[in-house]
């Protein structure tokens, strides 16, 4: 095994292209993931070590330095413990790699693989009631291009409760609008969907294409490019969206609102409408139905309903009359 193997470097550059896409055929998602998380790592070492990420060698990994960057997330750059994790997940993926291509450096990366992740409450979902949704959706200016756009994304959004990764994904092929307008979503680990379509966000995309005329592989979606929006970009729409909205519904003002709500909204909706929840977890691609339970638990009118039910009749209840003189004693201890 040549040295060159052995440097941060070079393993780094294999992990990215060898083993992540051509043996794991990760998702784009995944890779840009992966990529954020060691960009800000290489540049945390860099400030720690002061030495170029060139220059790092697996020497200069180990559990310490890992520790200290997931401090450094947390404490200087106030992530998450959420995205605390997400960044150690990362990380680990590559050890694991590092371990089978070098394993002379075994005990170092069991040290790094054994760091824990780190617990964290996980709060209720949030959404946006119904009225609240039908302004958002309304917000955007219909008469200019970028207000069309935001209205048929808003639509889309809210219909298939797509994540934001998912729709800025989306081509024009992937919408079909006969016989049975639907679309089809390329979710996590790569698996397909199919949603359909309400008919008001049919009519709505059949308008936008009509005004638009992109070619098939085009984004549904698009800048003003031409290219596909960014998160960072559906995001500030939405935010726009919702500060419009506020005006008739204040307490949105209030609110953060981000394509993740909406995409809780749309599962709370189909749940309060009597949507099972095995179709709620098909519809928004989650991997497990436990996944969509917590829905359940936000709905607070769904526990309210649930608790009318089993709520004790009104009337004089009837009580228990002893024919025994010992059952008598015993029912008046």
């Amino acid at each position: 095994m040549s040295k060159s193997v052995h440097t941060l470097g070079t393993l780094l550059q294999q992990f990215f292209t060898h083993y992540l896409q051509d043996q794991r055929n990760v998702s784009g998602c995944t890779i840009e993931g992966y990529r954020d998380t060691f960009r800000l790592f290489l540049s945390f070492m860099h400030e720690l070590l002061k030495k170029r990420p060139a220059e790092l060698s697996l020497n200069d990994l180990d559990a310490d330095t890992v520790l200290a960057f997931l401090n450094h997330l947390e404490k200087q750059r106030g992530n998450s413990p959420r995205t605390r994790n997400t960044r150690l997940a990362a990380i680990r993926s590559f050890v694991h790699f590092v371990s089978f291509k070098n394993p002379a450096q075994l005990a170092k990366c069991e040290q790094i693989l054994a760091i824990p992740v780190k617990r964290f409450e996980k709060p209720l979902v949030g959404f946006v009631e119904r009225e609240q949704m039908d302004a958002i959706l309304n917000a955007p200016d219909l008469d200019t291009w970028s207000g069309r756009r935001d209205h048929a994304l808003f639509m889309t959004m809210y219909n298939t409760g797509a994540r934001v990764s998912e729709l800025i994904g989306m081509s024009v092929s992937d919408l079909t609008v006969s016989p049975k307008a639907s679309v089809t979503i390329l979710g996590k680990g790569r698996k397909l969907r199919t949603v359909p379509l309400w008919p008001a966000t049919a009519k709505t995309l059949k308008q936008w294409l009509t005004d638009a005329t992109p070619a098939p592989n085009s984004p549904l979606f698009p800048n003003r490019s031409g290219q596909r929006m960014s998160r960072t970009g559906v995001s500030k729409r939405l935010a726009l969206a919702a500060s419009l909205a506020a005006t008739a519904f204040p307490a949105l003002a209030q609110r953060r609102i981000t394509p993740h709500v909406i995409r809780h909204s749309t599962a709370m909706h189909l749940l309060q409408s009597g949507v099972d929840i095995t179709v709620i977890a098909l519809w928004l691609g989650h991997e497990s139905p436990a996944t969509t339970h917590g829905y359940i638990e936000a709905d607070i009118t769904m526990k309210e309903r649930a608790m009318q039910s089993i709520a004790p009749k009104t009337g004089k209840p009837m009580s228990f009359k002893a024919d025994d003189e010992l059952l008598g004693f015993l029912n008046s201890l």
